[in-house]
């Protein structure tokens, strides 16, 4: 590789690192933990759900017109990528967002699908192919919403959006790092079987947390008629599967950096979960207890305990 070349790369990925800052908070603080070339991929694959969730959560579209362009965003992903730069133009001239982090975003829809382009085949079918089916699974999502938001009525609709949105991820993630890490097929039917939990987990607490708030924009993930403790308790089986999930990743011989990067938003998920659960939604965890968070899960990983 040319320095000029090497300059190219660097600048490419500095992109893609700013890009991930300003759209995301727990993923920013964690994807950097694992180790390339896994980081870049998961990066890529973040930062492309990103892309279609800034359509999905479109304040100023109506429905037809997010689902319209969710459907045109998979098309392009499956078939024809070079087409996903003009189509984040143009929702970008049709205001789709206001939010300065998704707009930047949308700016550089050329320069996150050249890298998607440049990743392994193998790399670059997982996350097409898991992105495509999130992004159709989205669309679907959004016969539920209301003109302000999704509005979902039962239990069972909430778990299919959790796997639209995280499930798939679970997957997704799973898929990524058996390509990376060929010792973890030995432990491939345990993670397949808690992937989506793992997602499905880390999503709930969010709604939990976040309950107050979607609820004054319009939008309503625990149906009316479901208890917020069954919320709650289903949230915490998921967890306790995540936390297999992690424990599975280390039998089989994953390095310290992916078990980082999974243990850290479980363990975070936890300690938000039990806040939650007694001082009422929009509660979080201090900076303090963050940080004391973040100790104990690498004093565990540095002794290889998960």
């Amino acid at each position: 590789m040319t320095a000029v070349e090497s300059s190219g790369v660097n600048e490419g990925n500095a992109v893609l690192e700013h890009l991930l800052v300003r759209t995301s908070r727990t993923f920013a603080l964690v994807i950097p933990r694992l180790p390339p070339p896994t980081r870049e991929a998961v990066t890529l694959a973040y930062l492309l759900l990103r892309l279609a969730d800034t359509v999905e959560d479109s304040a100023t579209w109506p429905v037809a017109q997010r689902q319209a362009a969710l459907e045109a965003l998979a098309e392009a992903l499956a078939t024809h990528p070079s087409e996903v730069e003009a189509l984040a133009a143009t929702w970008l001239s049709g205001a789709v967002t206001a939010d300065e982090g998704c707009r930047e975003l949308l700016e550089h829809a050329g320069e996150l699908m050249r890298a998607v382009n440049a990743l392994s085949p193998r790399r670059r079918q997982v996350v097409v192919d898991h992105v495509v089916r999130s992004v159709r699974g989205m669309r679907e999502m959004l016969n539920h919403a209301t003109p302000r938001g999704h509005e979902l009525t039962s239990l069972v609709d909430l778990k299919a959006y959790c796997y639209v949105v995280a499930g798939l991820v679970g997957e997704l993630l799973t898929a990524l790092f058996r390509v990376d890490v060929p010792s973890l097929e030995a432990v491939a039917a345990r993670l397949d079987e808690r992937a989506v939990a793992f997602g499905e987990g880390l999503q709930l607490v969010n709604i939990l947390k976040d309950a107050e708030a979607d609820a004054a924009e319009g939008r309503r993930f625990i149906p009316p008629a479901v208890e917020r403790s069954a919320v709650f308790d289903l949230a915490r089986t998921d967890l306790q599967l995540a936390r297999e999930y992690v424990d599975a990743l280390a039998s089989g011989g994953a390095p310290v950096g992916l078990l980082a990067f999974t243990l850290l938003p479980v363990e975070l998920a936890v300690a938000t979960l039990d806040v939650v659960e007694a001082q009422g939604a929009g509660a979080k965890l201090s900076r303090d207890e963050v940080f004391a968070i973040v100790a104990r899960v690498d004093s565990a990983l540095d002794a290889r305990a998960p």
